[in-house]
């Protein structure tokens, strides 16, 4: 290695397990290890589905434990969920997960306020059931004097102090993403007050100092920084894409597929509304033109219904299964609820006129068949809505190990397909920190430094492209 090089760590939190990795950066050199991962275990309580983020915490004081002395500490995890604070900055009680059903019914009640075109005129974000601003709705507040999305709450315990990191607010929906600012008007139509709300923090800006009594569970010496960083992990992982110029899509891969653009400025048509892409705000400036798609949320509750098999032997045998005999649409708000996910998408195959895929391995292949069809609509929607053509497809995350999925995205977005890096939240919460010391340069030289550093796989598209065509106007009208 050469130069000076420093140590970060990287606290990421997924909706089923978080992980601390500390990253090691020079000027040329970007080295990623695991220093401690733990599952992230929802609960169901009487009154609801709650996050146990105790646990996560507590997840997060071990894994700083094993990483052992770093320069700066960032935190990025899923978005939209929060915990409310008393006056005294106690915790209210376990923050709601996002699958919870209190939101239900409640985005109608919104918009006989403010009509949904409207508000995707002034916030640019997706519907979606969970987003904040229905919770918000949804919520009784008493007693709350601040809300704190859940890497703010973390970093708050970690330091004592209180922000609101941008990118992670962007997906609020009481952001506007032109001035990149509270949406002043949304929020006071709907009655929430953004007084709950800690100042805005922007990626990179210093979040404050390791307590006293953080550094000594932690056995870390002081002081430590934690820097914010894009606090989103789809930020962090779209700033860890190793794209070049602008004429590349990315799809973040895990629970959820997030596939779109990075462009300057939000795209705020009707048309783009109804096609359900969001603006999200990324680093530098940048938007996060995309949608959310199901992703491998779909897999990951059949193999459970299963018991868990081999992984590796499910894919061979969806390997083998006929290619596009069943699809499904992998964005139905249908699949979103946990259980019988097997039987679920047997169903939707029936109903749609399709043969039922019966065996895991049949039912395997009908899941990535269909998520590689949602990718090959989302990139190519994006393309035509931001007016923005594209060479090449990123795609990052968890996904990236899937290598059936990757072939199948290449061959329906006839695009080629870079895989890699596998870790790109952690690598892109790296990264913020690293150029928050000065050691990395802009978000391109950044991505530069990812392209040499990092195993990357290119997949090239093969086969007929027609039947990707035929087989999304089955899903046109079911």
């Amino acid at each position: 290695m050469s130069g000076h090089v420093k140590s970060y760590a990287a606290v990421d939190l997924g909706a089923s397990s978080g992980r601390v990795m500390v990253g090691r950066v020079g000027s040329d050199s970007l080295e990623l290890t695991e220093a401690h991962r733990f599952v992230n275990r929802p609960v169901r309580l009487p009154e609801g589905l709650r996050w146990d983020i105790l646990s996560l915490y507590g997840g997060v004081l071990d894994g700083l434990r094993a990483a052992g002395q770093v320069d700066s500490v960032g935190i990025d995890s899923w978005a939209v969920d929060y915990g409310l604070l008393d006056g005294d900055g106690r915790l209210l009680g376990n923050p709601v997960h996002y699958r919870d059903s209190r939101t239900e019914g409640v985005a109608e009640k919104v918009w006989a306020t403010v009509p949904a075109p409207e508000l995707y005129a002034a916030t640019g974000l997706q519907y979606a059931p969970f987003n904040t601003l229905y919770q918000l709705v949804a919520d009784r507040l008493t007693g709350a004097e601040r809300l704190l999305l859940i890497p703010d709450l973390l970093t708050y315990w970690l330091t004592g102090e209180q922000g609101t990191e941008l990118t992670n607010a962007s997906t609020t929906q009481l952001i506007d993403p032109r001035t990149r600012g509270w949406s002043y008007d949304i929020a006071q139509r709907l009655g929430i007050d953004l007084e709950l709300f800690a100042p805005l923090r922007q990626p990179g800006d210093p979040a404050g100092l390791l307590r006293p009594e953080v550094l000594e569970e932690t056995g870390l010496a002081g002081p430590v920084l934690v820097t914010a960083v894009g606090s989103h992990d789809t930020a962090s992982a779209v700033a860890a894409v190793p794209a070049s110029g602008e004429r590349f899509a990315y799809i973040c891969t895990g629970t959820w597929s997030l596939a779109g653009l990075e462009l300057d400025a939000p795209v705020l048509t009707e048309e783009s509304r109804a096609a359900n892409f969001t603006n999200e705000l990324g680093l530098d400036g940048t938007v996060r033109y995309l949608r959310n798609i199901m992703g491998l949320w779909l897999l990951q509750e059949c193999v459970r219904a299963w018991g868990d098999p081999d992984l590796g032997e499910l894919l061979r045998e969806a390997a083998e299964a006929p290619a596009l005999r069943s699809v499904v649409d992998a964005s139905d708000p249908v699949f979103l609820p946990p259980g019988r996910m097997p039987e679920r998408i047997a169903e939707a195959c029936r109903t749609s006129g399709q043969p039922a895929p019966v065996s895991p391995g049949e039912i395997t292949r009908c899941i990535l068949d269909s998520l590689a069809l949602a990718h090959r609509r989302a990139v190519e929607e994006a393309q035509r809505l931001a007016d923005h053509p594209v060479d090449v497809v990123h795609v990052v995350g968890g996904g990236t190990r899937n290598a059936l999925l990757c072939q199948l995205t290449a061959d329906a977005c006839g695009l080629p397909v870079v895989a890699g890096p596998t870790e790109a939240a952690a690598l892109g919460n790296v990264l913020v920190q690293a150029r928050a010391h000065g050691l990395v340069g802009d978000l391109a030289g950044g991505r530069e430094l990812l392209t040499r550093t990092q195993p990357l796989t290119r997949y090239e598209p093969r086969g007929d492209p027609g039947r990707w065509s035929e087989a999304q106007a089955r899903l046109v009208r079911i």
